[in-house]
């Protein structure tokens, strides 16, 4: 077989025009309809995966905030019974003796003080000043 006897059956001349393909009606309205069902339901799945994945969150937050309030409720004992041990009185004896350099009074250190009462009676103001403005001259007038 030689060349010659293809050559009927191909022609020399090509077309080199671009094809244009008509579109389908029927096809693009039954696209149109599927896209209006998907959007709407693809649109109400993110919102629902939207809402639980928010709905973990937040369970995972409280969990937190559970173990937060136990820790804090743990110090807050433990503050109160390190308040009580520093305020017993032992301990405030103690800290007197030891860091202050106090020591227990004596029957020789007891004073008796004389009630407001058996005093003689002053104007308010003056017995609140002490002994030393009840005697002063009064510089209150010219």
């Amino acid at each position: 077989m030689t060349p010659d006897d293809f050559s009927d059956l191909v022609s020399s001349e090509i077309r080199n025009t671009p094809i244009v393909r008509e579109l389908d009606k029927g096809r693009q309205r039954e696209l149109r309809g599927l896209l209006l069902l998907a959007v709407p339901l693809v649109a109400v799945l993110l919102f629902s995966g939207w809402q639980h994945f928010v709905l973990l969150q937040h369970g995972y937050r409280i969990e937190e905030m559970r173990r937060e309030y136990a820790a804090e409720q743990e110090l807050n004992r433990h503050l109160k019974l390190e308040i009580e041990a520093l305020e017993s009185p032992a301990r405030i004896e103690q800290v007197a003796i030891d860091i202050l350099h106090m020591v227990a009074p004596t029957s020789d250190d007891e004073r008796v003080l004389r009630l407001a009462a058996d005093a003689p009676r002053r104007d308010l103001s003056m017995a609140a000043l002490g002994e030393e403005a009840a005697n002063a001259p009064d510089r209150g007038t010219n």
